[in-house]
Parts: structure tokens; C-alpha cells; sequence
């Protein structure tokens, strides 16, 4: 049996007084676009079946490279991590797993990790390597690198770890490994360009080999940071290059914020779906040379433009299932309330790439309208579907109003008291 962290009553109070003018909106909006053919209870239905993975370090209070200022009540290790998740899922009903990020997350008793996760509801994501950090007492620094270093001692020690890995996800039921290396040079003639990749893709066929049938390798790219001259993997080229090298279970991760601004990002999802290499996405959005923001909280029409991408892969290909994750870092704000604002969004992008008139939209641009193409794509994203998720989440058994349920809770306050400050230990492995 499944437990609620969230006592299952509050969160009943709080639908109730709120369900009369839910079901009101939801009838509105349901003839409207029953006017226009499309059947409200059919993307309900689908709402009800989108999930996105959640990021174990974005529970906790993230920062910047000056300073961080933690947060009240946030998780100290990955069992208190486990909690708030499993929080967001019980209020959202779209984020039923979580990926970990070893050696921050790594576990004592991994057996008994999944223990917990299953009596929370929750299952683990793709785990996430980290050889962009040295790691207490281990041998070889990865201060010039990990996969791509100049030492083969620091590359085999890097492989070494995404292996271990590999076989800590395997005890928790995780089907994939991601990859993300900072490697990469500041100054011109640090590295040999060439050599650099050359000692990536090397070290890469050595974790590759050690992937089980039934697992994918997810390769990140990122265009700067920490490597502010060039990095080894920074577009979707080099990742697709990599990738192909590799073999059929490698696969490139696209992460919203990891782009030149400007950047098409919705071409570059086409075109790895065309040709079989989209792996999947960390959402989050961008507004200058960061990354990390919330979901939908810059660009909701670029987020809209990836699902509709999406969609039209999907309707080509009907085994086509990339896995999508949010991958922030909360500063201001309370994580959880973040982390499930941001899970809303994403799924609300989901659903209107779903009211796209497709059959209208291909007529439209065989006939060079540019103009109604262009409507095709405005009508659905303008389309307020708020009522349809809300409706989504109350048939699955969340919240209404997910925020306003969590903050009637008291979830924070109670976790302020249950987990006072303990020195060196932080919900975020990120700072």
C-alpha cells in the first residue's frame, strides 16, 4: 500500500471546496472545444497518463557560484529527498519517479532505498553520474578533466564510476545511465580538439559495454560551464556523433537550458527524432546564459514548440518514448512548490501539443499559408487547458490546486522541525 505523506483527508478538504467551480470550468472549456471537434475527456484521459521524472537535488535549495542560502526544513540525504518527492507525486500525480545522482545519492542499503521508494509510490529514473567533482579519497583529480583527461588513470577511474553506477541502478530498478562531463578547455591550445573527443569516445565504449540489453546511455551536452573556451561534448551534433559511434542504446539528452541563446531547440528535437537518437529531455528554461530556471517560467511558447515536435514524432512512430525529467535549481523559492508548478507546465505543454489540428496544420502547409500554418500552432497554445489538468490530477487522486494544497499542509513548517540544519549536509549536491 502506498504511502501519503500528505495526510489523504487535507487534501479531500481541499478538492472539495473547490470541485463546483472546477467541474464549471472544466464544462465550459469542454464546449468550446467541442465546437472545434475536439473531445475534452479523450485529453483528459491523456493528462492523466503524462509523467516526468524529478531530480532528487532539486528537493533541496540550490545556488549560485557565489553563495547558497539554504532553505528551511530541506532534505539532509536521499531518504528525506524520497519524502518531498514523493509530496510533489501525491499533489501532481505526474511525477512518479525520481533520478538519483551518485555519489550524492549513493545509499548504504540500496535494497532497502527501493523499499522506501516503493511504499511511497515512487520508481527510479535514469541515475546520473557525477567525474565533474573529486569525491573524497578518490585517487585522481578530474580538475583537467574525466573521460577526455590527459591521464589514462583519471579516464579509467572515470569509466569506473559510471559502471558503479550502472550496477547501483540495476539494484534499484533505474533502465538508464546519464552522461554529463564538464570536460573542456579555457584557454585556446589547452587541448587538442580532435584528441579531446578522440579520448571521450574512448572512454565512453568502455561504459557502453557495460550497459545491460535493456538499458540506455543518455548523452548531455552543454554549451559552456565550467569549460568556458569550448567543451568536449557542447551541441547536439557532437552528442549525435557520440552517440551513433557508440551504438543502438546510446542516446542523446536534450536539456532546455544547455543552448547558445536563440537556439532552435524544437529543430534540434526533430531532428533526432528523425533519425532515432532522442533519448529524451531535462526540462527547465533560460533566459540568458543560465540554466536551471523553472519550467515554463521564460519561454512557454518554446516549451509548447518541443512538445509539438514531439506530438508529430509520436504520430509517426508509435513506439516513440523519450524519457523527460526536470532538472532545476531553486534558489528563491520553496523546491517542492517549484518543482510541482514546473511539472504542471510541462504536462500543460504536453496537452496542447495534443489540440494541434494536425490534419489541418499538414493542408495548411501544402498550400504555403503561412500565415493559418502559424494560427494552427497559436490556437492550441493559446488555449487556456488549466481546468483539463486540474481535472486530470483530482481523477488521479491529487490536489486541485497542488501549491495551495501544500501550503494548507503545512509540509514545510513540519519538516523545518523534523530536520534541523546538520553541518556539511545539504538536499543539493549541487553547491
Amino acid at each position: 500500500m502506498t504511502t501519503n505523506i500528505i495526510d489523504a483527508g487535507q487534501v479531500e478538504q481541499h478538492n472539495a471546496s473547490q470541485r463546483a467551480t472546477l467541474q464549471a470550468d472544466f464544462d465550459a472549456l469542454g464546449g468550446m472545444l467541442s465546437r472545434r471537434g475536439v473531445d475534452i475527456e479523450a485529453l483528459t484521459a491523456a493528462a492523466q497518463t503524462f509523467a516526468v521524472a524529478l531530480p532528487s537535488w532539486g528537493v533541496g535549495t540550490g545556488g549560485t557560484r557565489f553563495a547558497r542560502f539554504p532553505g528551511k526544513g530541506e532534505p539532509r540525504d536521499v531518504t528525506e529527498k524520497l519524502e518531498d518527492c514523493a509530496v510533489i507525486h501525491q499533489l501532481t500525480r505526474a511525477t512518479p519517479s525520481v533520478s538519483l545522482h551518485f555519489p550524492w545519492d549513493k545509499p548504504s542499503d540500496p535494497k532497502a532505498l527501493r523499499q522506501q521508494a516503493d511504499s511511497l509510490g515512487l520508481a527510479f529514473d535514469a541515475v546520473n553520474s557525477n567525474t565533474f567533482q573529486d569525491q573524497a579519497g578518490q585517487a585522481h583529480t578530474y580538475k583537467y578533466g574525466s573521460l577526455t583527461a590527459q591521464s589514462p588513470a583519471a579516464r579509467e577511474q572515470a569509466v569506473a564510476h559510471n559502471i558503479d553506477c550502472i550496477a547501483l541502478g540495476k539494484t534499484l530498478g533505474s533502465k538508464g545511465l546519464t552522461v554529463w562531463v564538464g570536460d573542456g578547455a579555457n584557454f585556446p591550445g589547452q587541448h587538442n580538439l580532435r584528441g579531446s573527443l578522440e579520448r571521450y569516445i574512448d572512454s565512453a565504449k568502455g561504459i557502453y559495454a557495460a550497459l545491460p540489453d535493456d538499458w540506455l546511455m543518455y548523452i548531455e551536452h552543454k554549451l559552456f560551464e565550467p569549460a568556458f573556451y569550448c567543451s568536449v561534448i557542447a551541441d547536439w551534433g557532437t552528442s549525435f556523433a557520440a552517440a551513433q559511434t557508440l551504438g543502438e542504446k546510446a542516446k542523446c539528452l536534450v536539456d532546455l537550458g544547455h543552448h547558445a541563446p536563440n537556439t532552435n531547440i524544437e529543430m534540434i528535437v526533430a531532428r533526432l527524432a528523425q533519425f532515432g537518437k532522442l533519448g529524451g529531455f531535462h526540462f527547465n528554461d533560460s533566459k540568458y546564459g543560465d540554466d536551471d530556471l523553472d519550467s515554463g517560467s521564460i519561454d512557454p511558447f518554446q516549451l509548447f514548440l518541443v512538445f509539438n515536435e514531439l506530438a508529430d514524432a509520436a504520430q509517426r512512430d508509435g513506439t516513440f518514448s523519450p524519457a523527460y525529467m526536470l532538472d532545476q535549481s531553486h534558489n528563491v523559492t520553496d523546491p517542492i512548490e517549484s518543482l510541482m508548478s514546473s511539472a504542471v507546465e510541462v504536462q500543460r505543454a504536453f496537452v496542447q501539443a495534443a489540440m494541434v489540428d494536425r490534419a489541418a496544420l499538414a493542408g495548411f502547409q501544402e498550400a504555403n499559408d503561412v500565415l493559418q500554418s502559424a494560427q494552427a500552432l497559436k490556437k492550441a497554445f493559446r488555449t487556456d487547458v488549466s481546468p483539463i489538468l486540474a481535472m486530470a490530477r483530482l481523477r488521479s487522486g491529487g490536489a486541485i490546486d497542488p501549491v495551495a494544497a501544500y501550503r494548507a499542509s503545512g509540509y514545510r513548517e513540519q519538516a523545518a522541525v523534523k530536520r534541523p540544519p546538520r553541518a556539511g549536509a545539504s538536499g543539493s549536491g549541487i553547491v
